[in-house]
């Protein structure tokens, strides 16, 4: 199927590695030409070299720091001497502090605060920003990824689920001011999704893996390609009536009806 956004520009940050890296890997192979951006230079050149390589699509590297006025100004007006706008924004985020705690542990403000830092204030940065090259083309697809924990709260897990649940708003709210200039704004609420930090058990146990994967009927992880597949149809022409929505990528782990 042509997903129609070959020639389009893309923008995924927190690229160098992981997930990042992986949706701009699909997006380009589907014929996008990507903009790379986190904090790591020689990461980020590598992960253009790849794309180049492999997918014959311009790709460019940026190094800054989504929470960081200045950084993300630099970043779009390289966007536009490059490309002369932007079509398609995945935004990315770092994962919140470790170790994980229960709430009524979570008391010091230094870990709230950096979790809002990475977690929502790096998307409203980038947003603000960003938008004006979005809707000047009358055709546009902003992506979130969250986390499931929006949708059902986790053990453990509310300095993710606090700011997660703001990106949500935030996009519900973009989605309902810019749909007349043809831009959607969507988000993809992943778990249960097997990431490079957690191979070989680098963060659970055997014991622990194998109960994370009765967590979901499917009676296994996701995987990175399942993840970015689903960004990559949310960026495509054929989803252009899907916005202001929250998909969930979690094998069924929810068991709930909406």
């Amino acid at each position: 199927m042509d997903l129609g956004i070959r020639g389009k520009t893309a923008l995924v940050t927190a690229s160098s590695g992981g997930m990042g890296r992986n949706i701009a890997h699909a997006l380009a192979s589907e014929g996008a030409n990507v903009v790379l951006f986190a904090r790591s230079q020689d990461k980020l050149t590598t992960v253009a070299s790849e794309i180049i390589q492999q997918h014959g699509v311009r790709a460019l590297a940026k190094a800054g720091d989504m929470r960081v006025s200045s950084d993300v100004t630099t970043l779009v007006e390289s966007i536009k001497a490059e490309f002369g706008g932007l079509d398609i924004v995945v935004l990315n985020t770092a994962r919140p502090p470790n170790p994980i705690r229960a709430t009524t542990e979570e008391v010091d403000m230094a870990r709230w605060d950096e979790a809002y830092q990475n977690q929502l204030a790096g998307v409203l940065q980038v947003m603000s920003q960003a938008m004006p090259l979005i809707t000047a083309r009358g055709w546009g697809r902003v992506i979130a990824i969250t986390s499931a924990s929006v949708k059902a709260p986790m053990a453990h897990h509310s300095l993710s689920t606090v700011f997660r649940a703001g990106v949500t708003a935030y996009m519900k709210h973009l989605a309902n001011e810019v749909g007349l200039s043809g831009v959607t704004v969507n988000c993809v609420a992943p778990a249960l999704i097997e990431t490079p930090h957690r191979a070989g058990s680098a963060a659970y146990t055997a014991a622990q893996a194998e109960a994370r994967k009765r967590l979901t009927p499917l009676g296994r992880m996701g995987t990175q390609g399942e993840l970015a597949g689903v960004v990559t149809f949310l960026a495509s022409e054929q989803a252009g009536f899907i916005t202001g929505a929250t998909i969930p990528v979690e094998g069924g782990m929810l068991g709930s009806l909406f």
